[in-house]
């Protein structure tokens, strides 16, 4: 905030034995997958710079190396250091001190193991972003000098910590980290039962799923409703004053061997001859975890003349309870291809909402822009831990946002294309726009890298999974 299907897939329970690579989305742009990962590897060198069995925050200090014969791109690796949180409601905070690559470089997530052990139950996710560049054969990172603590400062207990190693005061290659390089583990140790998702886990592995592919034959399939979705009838907000939101302008087919739902805007220059489409969940029970879509946006009508101020979006959203209520969340991807709010032309927001008040209107977020086009599929993913949410594009970064606007209550999904008004194009000629959507996937409680969300949806999709909901309500 896709038409009818040529043959219909078994909807089956999610298959845990199933094999990888085996579906490909063809006639479709190819989502970046990890099963080309490196023909390298790298090697993790470990210190701690806090000692003591007890602390005030536990500080990891590490070096990453490329020990193959090609270069690495940092974006591309993930490391992973386990401890044992101190209660079981305790939360925890990321921070850099000091990285030669340079802290804005440096991200800190915090998961959940799916198995916990006596001395790991969570884990500390370092990644890094573009900016953070390659390792040639050879080099290393520098050094990076990182720490977390607890949320309320309470003294944590790291003695019994998986990774810790208290007399490890100089640099030196440390196996109880894990390592991976394009969603392959390729350094350390897990905790027992606790591998990395690597692409060839089955899917559903560690974390509760919903997936959907959207393989239904209209807005009024049983299915679609039985599988929790709503198609939105109901007037009101936001958009054109007097538009509606018409159930029928959503719509399935067959594209490239693969479902897809379409949602098409309407409009010939009045309220009244408006239509916006949304398709969301009815459940409020989604909250931390990885959400992902596939979705199409488009700069060009699909037929009539072009300029109007259109919105297409993939988000999560809860119920504003009062205005400036501070358990409000939401959390948005919105393509504006004619420009709106301010902008003259097209532009990609990711935005992560505190509150706001709707009249006077006031917002609390924070957000991040591209401005440029992005007609055509896109991979979207975002990421919800106790500590940041974080925004990814294609397999790139694209934005984290701060601890400040992580969610308090549970979320829907939603998808909606609507037009912020009239004034963009004055014609009263008709026209229409289209967004697609591939396949929508969340994962409970669990932070997955885009590769990782790229092979699970292999996975779903090999085994003729078309739609699997196992995500409990709160």
């Amino acid at each position: 905030m896709s038409t009818r299907p040529t043959g219909r897939r078994t909807r089956a329970a999610l298959a845990l034995t199933t094999l990888l690579g085996s579906a490909v989305l063809a006639g479709l742009p190819a989502t970046t997958t990890a099963a080309a990962a490196a023909e390298g590897a790298v090697s993790v060198q470990y210190r701690t710079g806090s000692g003591g069995a007890t602390a005030d925050q536990s500080e990891p200090w590490f070096k990453v190396r490329n020990t193959g014969s090609s270069p690495v791109q940092l974006s591309q690796v993930k490391i992973r250091y386990y401890f044992k949180a101190d209660a079981p409601g305790a939360s925890y905070r990321f921070a850099c001190s000091w990285a030669v690559r340079g802290c804005s470089a440096v991200t800190g997530t915090f998961g959940t193991l799916a198995r916990p052990t006596a001395t790991a139950d969570r884990y500390l996710e370092i990644g890094f972003t573009p900016a953070a560049g390659s390792l040639a054969p050879g080099a290393d990172t520098g050094d990076m000098q990182l720490r977390f603590h607890r949320s309320d400062w309470q003294t944590l207990r790291q003695s019994d910590d998986y990774s810790f190693g208290g007399d490890r005061t100089s640099y030196t290659d440390w196996p109880r980290v894990t390592a991976q390089l394009a969603g392959a583990t390729v350094w350390g140790t897990a905790p027992e039962g606790n591998d990395p998702t690597d692409p060839t886990d089955p899917p559903g592995e560690g974390g509760q799923t919903l997936f959907d592919d959207f393989d239904y034959a209209s807005h009024t399939d049983p299915d679609l409703s039985a599988h929790g979705w709503s198609v939105r009838s109901n007037a009101g907000g936001p958009g054109v004053p007097g538009a509606t939101w018409d159930p029928s302008q959503v719509t399935f087919a067959s594209s490239g061997g693969t479902s897809v739902m379409n949602l098409r805007t309407s409009t010939a220059g009045t309220g009244a001859s408006t239509t916006h489409t949304e398709v969301l969940t009815r459940g409020t029970k989604f909250r931390n975890g990885t959400y992902a879509a596939r979705v199409r946006f488009s700069d060009a009508p699909v037929y009539g003349p072009d300029g109007d101020r259109v919105v297409q979006t993939f988000f999560t959203i809860n119920d504003l309870k009062a205005p400036m209520a501070d358990d409000y969340a939401e959390y948005d991807f919105e393509y504006l291809p004619n420009g709106g709010w301010g902008e003259p032309s097209n532009i990609l927001y990711t935005t992560s909402w505190e509150t706001y008040n709707p009249d006077p209107w006031q917002a609390v977020n924070q957000h991040s822009e591209s401005r440029q086009s992005f007609a055509g599929w896109h991979d979207l993913v975002v990421t919800i831990d106790d500590s940041a949410i974080t925004y990814y594009v294609d397999g790139r970064h694209f934005g984290t946002h701060d601890a400040a606007y992580l969610p308090e209550r549970p979320m829907s999904i939603n998808f909606n294309q609507w037009l912020i008004d009239l004034d963009g194009l004055t014609s009263t000629t008709p026209r229409a726009y289209d967004q697609q959507v591939d396949y929508v996937l969340h994962v409970k409680d669990q932070v997955l890298t885009p590769a990782q969300v790229a092979s699970r949806i292999q996975a779903l999709r090999g085994a003729g999974t078309s739609f699997v909901d196992e995500v409990p309500a709160p």
